[in-house]
This record gives structure tokens, C-alpha cells and sequence, in this order.
């Protein structure tokens, strides 16, 4: 079958405050293959958003931190290591608009009902592919 699309091995992915360090993801492992969709599911608080986060490079910091684990990405310009990336750099921003994206729940963050949907998905594709 050829390598997955997406390995993550080990994420550890932990929030440091003044009361002490809470382990959110620590020590998850999974792969998605191409062409395949991966469900997560578990209580309230398991760490489910916070492994989607950490794979989306939007983990704040502080004071959340990948401590350790790696998350690879085969793209078909090779493979690459998602936590050594900087998350707010221009090689991650460009993976994450043109080749990973999230789907996220809070209403906020959902289509605006002041437009219409073609209008908004037209936007993000424009805004990712530079057109």
C-alpha cells in the first residue's frame, strides 16, 4: 500500500502553568493512509482537539508544547517532520492552507450567514492559492 499520508508516533503534547504541567496528548500514535479518513473519538477532555491542533501546528505557545513524538507528513515533495517546523512559518502556513486543513466545531469559526458558501470557499481558495 505504500506509506500512509500521515504518521504521528509518541505526540506528547503538554500545557505548562503556574499549577503545574498538564499531559493534554501523551504519547498518542496513529496513521491515515491516502484517500482514507480517520475518526477520533472519547470523552469530553480526552485530548482529541489537542491532537488535531498539534497536527495543525496551532498549539499556543506558551503554554502548550510538543515535548516530544513526531508527526510525519508524506507529501509529494517528500517527507517532513511537522514538529521541527516552525508553526508560524511560511513552510507550515503552506502545508496547512494547501494540504492539511481542519474542520473545526465552535460556531464561530463555521461559514458566515452573511454570504453565501460559494463566496466563502471561493475566498479561502483564492487567499491559499495565491490567484
Amino acid at each position: 500500500m505504500g506509506k500512509p499520508l500521515l504518521e504521528v508516533q509518541n505526540l506528547k503534547t503538554y500545557f505548562h502553568t503556574e499549577g503545574g504541567t498538564g499531559k493534554a496528548v501523551d504519547g498518542i500514535s496513529f496513521e491515515i493512509n491516502r484517500k482514507k479518513t480517520l475518526g477520533v473519538v472519547g470523552e469530553s477532555g480526552c485530548g482529541k482537539s489537542v491532537t488535531a491542533m498539534s497536527v495543525m501546528g496551532l498549539i499556543p505557545q506558551p503554554p502548550g508544547k510538543i515535548e516530544s513524538g513526531s508527526i510525519l507528513f508524506h507529501s509529494k515533495n517528500g517527507t517532513k517532520n511537522l514538529v521541527e517546523l516552525p508553526s508560524k512559518g511560511k513552510e507550515y502556513r503552506k502545508i496547512r492552507g494547501n494540504e492539511i486543513a481542519m474542520i473545526f466545531q465552535e460556531p464561530m469559526t463555521s461559514l458566515n450567514p452573511v454570504y453565501t458558501i460559494g463566496y466563502q470557499i471561493n475566498e479561502a481558495i483564492i487567499l491559499h492559492q495565491n490567484l
